[in-house]
């Protein structure tokens, strides 16, 4: 179908950036803070307070998917108002399946925190609340670093939801004491926005779109115009590096600023493939596990751009719908030819496609049959446990 022009915001605050001129990933494309200045709009870390209310009138009728939904995140373990913290001084994330310490338990305690954070809104109960704030309180006084090879990673995952929880409880409840929303921005800003905002283009790209999921989070939360532009020419360099088109030219780009330059570099860096078709991603050889992670983080920095006047969809939407179509085809039954990955698909995908199918469905209108029908079994599941949470809650037909 033919595209409909880019959906306006008549509500968005004066953007941060004017980047919305020239080819996305364009080398020195310029990201200028608007010469009036920018205050951010809050609560707008993924999530603005017109969403927010959203959720909360369409659980008191008993709409579906949101009540269920909701049902499975107040029941959950994360829901809990025995929810226990875990903090430790130094996370260490040793890659693979070495053992480290406190990672596990920092990612749940992030999730846990965003988890009370909805249902304090929702539910207006200030135990939720106290829950929350108890939470990242209990990490904001202690937590100083992460280490070993999987730190930035870990400080992206915990990072993402740590803003998305602080935002919401900075500007829906009364009981955050200055002092302690202070001290949960210090580590914010110190333990975790020097790691996120590092870049790994060596690395599979779901990694830097993770990581710039958490920079943008962060940055927003502390009014942090420079940090958020980083993010942006961070996203806009990595997306495609990432998602393939064809316009793109006969091989993928190479991440900027990685080690990986010929053309034989590339075929490894996207695991081996030498056939390259719109939508295929830089993982999807791998397993589609990963692309769902990478689409849910794009996603993610894409919202709160969105959120913050800044609408970096316009300039990946193609890209993205591609992606969609391609994974989703494998999903739902088609067999691999042999061209693509020697035949040979893994195509577990996690929930993480609500954000992205909000947005091209309901503010773009695009009909979107194969995606959503593929989007339907993973809302069973919540929450991947990393950096996706009750986003079918959140983010299903809800455009703000």
């Amino acid at each position: 179908m033919t595209p409909q022009a880019p959906p306006t915001r008549p509500d968005a605050p004066a953007a941060p950036a004017a980047v919305l001129s020239g080819a996305a990933g364009a080398p020195g494309r310029p990201v200028r803070r608007d010469d009036s200045g920018h205050a951010f709009r809050h609560p707008g870390v993924l999530l603005t307070r017109a969403q927010l209310k959203r959720i909360r009138a369409r659980v008191a009728d008993g709409a579906e998917p949101w009540a269920s939904e909701f049902e499975a995140m107040r029941s959950s373990t994360y829901g809990s108002l025995d929810y226990t913290a875990a903090p430790v001084a130094v996370v260490r994330c040793p890659p693979g399946s070495q053992p480290g310490r406190g990672c596990v338990e920092e990612r749940r305690d992030a999730i846990a925190a965003y988890t009370h954070a909805l249902l304090w809104y929702v539910t207006r109960d200030r135990a939720h609340a106290r829950k929350a704030v108890q939470i990242m309180d209990a990490w904001s006084a202690e937590v100083e670093d992460h280490t070993e090879g999987n730190a930035p990673l870990q400080a992206a995952w915990s990072g993402s939801s740590w803003a998305r929880a602080g935002e919401i409880m900075r500007y829906t409840y009364d009981g955050w004491s200055r002092a302690r929303v202070r001290r949960f921005a210090t580590i914010l800003r110190t333990a975790y926005l020097p790691l996120t905002e590092r870049g790994a283009p060596d690395h599979n790209g779901n990694w830097d779109l993770t990581m710039a999921d958490a920079s943008m989070g962060i940055a927003v939360f502390l009014d942090d115009t420079e940090a958020f532009e980083t993010a942006v020419r961070r996203f806009r360099d990595r997306v495609p590096a990432y998602f393939y088109l064809r316009s793109d030219g006969p091989l993928p780009e190479r991440p900027r600023g990685s080690r990986i330059k010929t053309a034989d570099d590339i075929r490894t860096y996207w695991f081996g493939q030498r056939v390259f078709v719109d939508g295929l991603a830089q993982e999807t050889c791998r397993n589609f596990t990963h692309v769902g992670y990478a689409l849910a983080a794009t996603a993610h920095v894409a919202e709160t751009a969105w959120h913050q006047g800044v609408d970096l969809y316009d300039e990946i939407a193609e890209r993205l719908r591609a992606a969609l179509d391609l994974h989703t085809r494998y999903q739902l039954g088609d067999p691999a030819p042999s061209w693509l990955c020697d035949g040979r698909l893994k195509v577990r995908m996690g929930p993480d496609t609500e954000v992205l199918l909000n947005h091209l469905g309901n503010r773009r209108g695009w009909a979107l049959p194969g995606p959503e029908e593929a989007a339907r079994p993973a809302r069973r599941r919540g929450t991947d446990n990393l950096f996706v949470a009750w986003e079918t809650l959140t983010h299903t037909n809800n455009p703000g």
